[in-house]
């Protein structure tokens, strides 16, 4: 199982797949509710807190995926 950093950036990783999938990856295959725990307190020792482990998934990441993104642009190129 991991801890500290290590789990945070598994977690980080996989947050897309969901928590049952970061968990098993993470070293805690089906334990959710230790994963869970584990993840906090990990976030916890570096100042960082999170609610859930969707938290995790950085506007970056988003963005790479094409999601949330709001292209702004002129109408015309003689309005640049």
């Amino acid at each position: 199982m991991l801890q500290g950093i290590e789990l945070i950036n598994c977690a980080k990783a996989n947050a897309k797949q969901g928590s049952v999938a970061a968990a098993r990856n993470c070293g805690y295959d089906d334990n959710i509710g230790l994963f869970t725990e584990s993840l906090q307190k990990a976030c916890q020792e570096i100042g960082v807190d999170i609610n859930e482990l969707n938290d995790l998934i950085t506007d970056q990441q988003l963005a790479k995926e094409g999601k949330n993104i709001i292209e702004v642009s002129p109408d015309t190129a003689s309005d640049l």
